[in-house]
Formats: C-alpha cells, sequence, structure tokens
C-alpha cells in the first residue's frame, strides 16, 4: 500500500531536517496554546510528532485514493449545466475524504477548528496531493484563502468564514484576473460600491478562476471611482450565490478536476476586507507568496509523479534483449531528473520557511502592537526576511514549473510511444504540468519579480558565510565551483550595472535570475551532502552543471547575445 510521505526518502530527509524551532514556538505562543486547547503540542518534540503523523495520513489518502481516483477525474472533469458547476465524482469523494480527516484548515488557527500548522507543513502535504491528483491541489490548497481572511479581515469575519472552511464545508477561490486584466492587475475594472446604509455591493466580470463555483470568493475590485491604477483598489470577501452567474468553464488541456470559471458579479453583496485601497498594494501582493508557493509545490509532486513513472517504465521496458534502463542515453535522463526534483524539493522548503518565519513574525509584531509592547526588533528582523522571501519565492516558482515541463517531458520521452497514449499516467502528467508556469504569474513575471533582489544582490551576506565555510572531502572541489560561480555572478552584475540601461539590466535578467539560483541551490545541497552521503552524489551533479550553464549565461550577458532584443520591433516587422 502506497504511502506518498514513508514512500518518499527525501521528502523524509527534508522533514527531518527542519530547522523550525523558532516557527513552531511563535505559532503556539511558546506553546502556551496547549492551555486552551488540550490537543495542541507541549514541546517542539510533540509539534513535529504530531506533523509526522498527520503527514502520514496525507500520504495515505494521496497515495491510496486519491491517485487512484486521478485517471477517472481527469477524464470526466468538472461539469457544467444549467448554470451550476459540479465536481467529478473522485473529486467529491477525494474533497470528503480530506475533510473527514480535518486537512481542510491545516494552516488555520484552533480557535476556528483549524490545525494551526506551519506553512512549511502545509506546503509537503500540497506537494503529496498534487502528486496524486494535480487538479485536487486547485482546491485543497486553496485555504490560503481563508488565511488572508484571517490575517486582514475583522473577528465576525473570521468567525462567520474560517470554520467552515476549516470543516471543508466552504472551499475558497481568488477573483483577480478580468479579461484585460491579468498579469497587470492594476487594470482590474470589477466595480464595488456602496448603498445609502453603506454596504458594499460588486459588478462585473471575472475570468480564469481557480474553483470559481468555490462558496467563498476573494475578490479584488475598483472601490474608488475615477481611478485607474493599483491605487484605486480593495479587497472584498463575498459568498457565492445566487448574485454570482457562472458564465462558463473553460475547456482547458490539463487539470481538468479544477473547473476554472467565467464569474459575472450582477450587484453580489460584500464585504471589505481590512482597510480600502490595499487591496493589491498590501492584501493581493501577500496572498502571492503563498499563492506562488502552493504553485511551486504542485510542480514539484507532478515530478515527483513523473519521475516514479518513468523509472517503473525504464525497468520493466524490454529492448535489445534489456531493460532500458540499462541504455547509458536513458539512464543518463533518469539521474537528471532526479537530481533536478531534489535540488527542486530544497530551494521549495528553504523558501517555504522563508514565508513561515515573515509570516509568524507579521503575527508577532500585531500582538505586540495590541499589547503596547516594543516591537522594533521584531520589525528590523521582518524587513530581512521580507526582502528574501520577495526574492525567493519568484525564484521558487520560476526554476520549480520550469523544471517541472522539463521533467514530464523527459518522462514521457522514456515511455516513448506509449507515453503519449491516455492508457498511460505520463500522458496527463505532461498535459497538467504545463500550466504550472503560466498561472499565479508566468515565468517571465518571476523574473521580473526576482531580478530586483538579484540586482541587489540580497543573498551577500549568506553567500560570503558559506565561502568563509570549509568543507571536507570531495565537497572542497565543489565548494570551489560555488565561488568560480559566485565571481561570474558579479562580474556579470558590475557589467550590467555599469552600461547604466536600464532596458539592457531586463534584458539580462534571465541569466542574472538562474546565476544567482545556482549559487543558492547549490549551497543548499553542500550543505544537505555534510548530512547524508547519499546527498554528495546530488550535490556533485548539480553544482557541476551549474558550472556548465553558469558559463553559458555569463556568454549570454557578456556577448550581449540577447542585445537585438532592444531593437526587436525593427526586427519583428
Amino acid at each position: 500500500m502506497p504511502n506518498y510521505f514513508i514512500d518518499n526518502s527525501d521528502l523524509q530527509f527534508h522533514f527531518k531536517n527542519l530547522e523550525i524551532k523558532e516557527i513552531i514556538a511563535l505559532a503556539e505562543d511558546n506553546f502556551e496554546q496547549a492551555k486552551e486547547f488540550n490537543y495542541a503540542p507541549i514541546s517542539y518534540e510533540d509539534a513535529m510528532e504530531n506533523y509526522r503523523k498527520v503527514l502520514e495520513v496525507v500520504g495515505d489518502i494521496a497515495g491510496n485514493y486519491i491517485s487512484q481516483r486521478a485517471a477517472d477525474v481527469d477524464h470526466d472533469g468538472a461539469s457544467f449545466s444549467d448554470g451550476k458547476v459540479s465536481y467529478a465524482s473522485g473529486t467529491q469523494k477525494n474533497l470528503q475524504e480530506l475533510s473527514q480527516a480535518d486537512l481542510m484548515g491545516m494552516i488555520l488557527p484552533r480557535k476556528y477548528d483549524g490545525l494551526n500548522f506551519p506553512f512549511t507543513i502545509y506546503m509537503m502535504a500540497v506537494e503529496m496531493v498534487s502528486r496524486a491528483d494535480a487538479s485536487l491541489m486547485n482546491i485543497f490548497g486553496l485555504q490560503d484563502i481563508g488565511d488572508t481572511i484571517r490575517k486582514f479581515g475583522n473577528e465576525d469575519q473570521r468567525m462567520e468564514f474560517l470554520p467552515r472552511i476549516s470543516s471543508g464545508e466552504h472551499t475558497g477561490a481568488m477573483a483577480l484576473t478580468e479579461p484585460d486584466a491579468g498579469s497587470d492587475l492594476q487594470a482590474v475594472k470589477l466595480t464595488a460600491y456602496q448603498n445609502e446604509q453603506g454596504k458594499w455591493f460588486l459588478r462585473g466580470v471575472k475570468r480564469f478562476i481557480t474553483n470559481g463555483n468555490a462558496q467563498v470568493l476573494l475578490v479584488l475590485a475598483r472601490s474608488e471611482a475615477g481611478t485607474k491604477d493599483g491605487r484605486g483598489l480593495s479587497m472584498f470577501v463575498c459568498y457565492g450565490d445566487e448574485t454570482v452567474k457562472v458564465r462558463r468553464i473553460e475547456n482547458k488541456l490539463g487539470i481538468h478536476g479544477s473547473p476554472t470559471c467565467e464569474l459575472q458579479f450582477n450587484d453580489t453583496p460584500a464585504q471589505l476586507v481590512g482597510s480600502r485601497k490595499f487591496g493589491l498594494i498590501k492584501y493581493v501582493l501577500d496572498l502571492m507568496y503563498r499563492a506562488r508557493m502552493g504553485v511551486s509545490a504542485q510542480a514539484l509532486g507532478i515530478s515527483q509523479a513523473a519521475y516514479e513513472e518513468a523509472l517503473k517504465y525504464a525497468k520493466e521496458r524490454r529492448q535489445f534483449g534489456k531493460a532500458i534502463y540499462n541504455i547509458p542515453v536513458i539512464s543518463n535522463m533518469l539521474i537528471d531528473m532526479r537530481v533536478m526534483l531534489e535540488s527542486n524539493r530544497s530551494l521549495l522548503y528553504s523558501t517555504a520557511k522563508c514565508v513561515d518565519e515573515k509570516e509568524k513574525i507579521e503575527d508577532c509584531i500585531e500582538k505586540l502592537k495590541a499589547e503596547g509592547k516594543s516591537f522594533a526588533e521584531k520589525n528590523t528582523r521582518l524587513k530581512q526576511v521580507t526582502k528574501l522571501a520577495n526574492l525567493l519565492t519568484p525564484m521558487t516558482k520560476f526554476v520549480l514549473t520550469e523544471a517541472s515541463n522539463k521533467i514530464t517531458y523527459d518522462a514521457l520521452q522514456i515511455h516513448g510511444g506509449t507515453g503519449y497514449m491516455k492508457e498511460f499516467r505520463v500522458e496527463r502528467l505532461a498535459r497538467d504540468a504545463r500550466i504550472t508556469n503560466i498561472y499565479e504569474g508566468t515565468s517571465q513575471m518571476q523574473v521580473v519579480a526576482a531580478s530586483g533582489g538579484v540586482i541587489n544582490d540580497v543573498l551577500a551576506e549568506f553567500y560570503i558565510e558559506k565561502e568563509k565555510k570549509e568543507y571536507k572531502g570531495g565537497l572542497t572541489k565543489l565548494a570551489n565551483h560555488l565561488k568560480e560561480i559566485r565571481l561570474l555572478f558579479l562580474d556579470c552584475l558590475k557589467y550590467v550595472l555599469d552600461k547604466k540601461e536600464t532596458s539592457f539590466q531586463d534584458v539580462a535578467a534571465k541569466d542574472l535570475v538562474e546565476l544567482y539560483s545556482y549559487l543558492h541551490i547549490g549551497y543548499l545541497l553542500l550543505d544537505e551532502a555534510e548530512k547524508e552521503s547519499r546527498k554528495v552524489f546530488i550535490a556533485n551533479r548539480y553544482i557541476v552543471g551549474a558550472m556548465a550553464n553558469a558559463r553559458k549565461n555569463v556568454e549570454a550577458i557578456k556577448n550581449e547575445l540577447f542585445s537585438d532584443l532592444l531593437h526587436a520591433e525593427k526586427i519583428l516587422l
């Protein structure tokens, strides 16, 4: 009987080596919550044991139930009839089982019937669910809707919405995108207006809304008449009641179990979340941290599933008198997939920890403010962590989603012609992976988002500390490779900045972000290799490959390979 937590040795490694004592202490109010809730942990060790047990439950449900229904869910898909959206029967069963296991409010506080788990642990659950059925993540992974209400809503709103999300009675959706406002959310036109009694109503259209048939909708709307930019937008919460008309669901390439809806709001009653004018510049930006991470975990889950399928098929398929697993060009592909998979997992959980720390410190500051206590020290730490999160979340989504497309493509290739047939699971995985580097911000937008932190070298202190560290044995050579990549990056950064042309910075951004990611991931893997001998091979393969790729990035920048983009209009006409 498969268990996607117990059976995954690398996920087990990351769980065992999580360094989240401070995060857990903040989440548990230094374990004071145990006085109010008898099921709350009384110590760090107790908390970790609790997390392990719950992750084993998720792994069991994902491996033995969700994954077994995934093909039928993909075939049946969500349906739309007479203005109503219905989940596939397998999706309905999956949500019922997850709700019965009390898993639909993992990151919500116990006060609202949630589990109060750290974000990092939640991401491990999202990875496993995505490995079983990527489309289910787009419902299970929207617990962040509840967390946004928790953070920025008032207590009445929390009591109204969060317990029903935790129980699974209600699911959520982010209604952000519009026909003319995709990546550019400043262009949102859906209107929020007040009546004479001061009650809010919504009018307009939203498009490409994941799980748009949800009972609870977070809606970005233009509340300030006459404005055209982000400063005129506010965040609202409403029910998907009879005033919200689902005009259609999209006929998509993949993730068929997740309905993507076009919504028309017809004077829909709504409640303002937080303060006016902060919808985009504060609340959506905060939500995007978790949205990017959720899709990254989804991409990683798909990658894990594709690798497992490719490895199994390569060992079973015989050609020329032997398993194709023993053909060097095939085994080399599998090794590259495994290295990419494990290096991606290292990046994901390092970044998840950063987001976790940021959010817990924010909660701590709010508590200190309410108690009239000083929060200057925490605020200084928050600024540092926020800089890191601003860099690492888009970098993580860029790296992991692009890798997922590569891994699933190669997995299908290893299957040969059979992989192109719907009877084989890898065909679905390749289709499901394709959306990950598009929604919640395309890879190109992630490069733009990460480039500021890269150009400002926000990880400089981290790299300086790592360069001082003495790595032993074969790791010394790898550490020297990373020092060389660092010098290449700094040389390229100087070259770009010396030109004093923001347009050239934009052109060079992708190569600079990739160089920076090699360094960050490389040092993560080196530290892991010190803890477990198996990781030495992963670190070696990754860093040697990164060294070769870094030279390509340098050539592209220093030889201004893409400088003709500055004259693209002349070329493309």
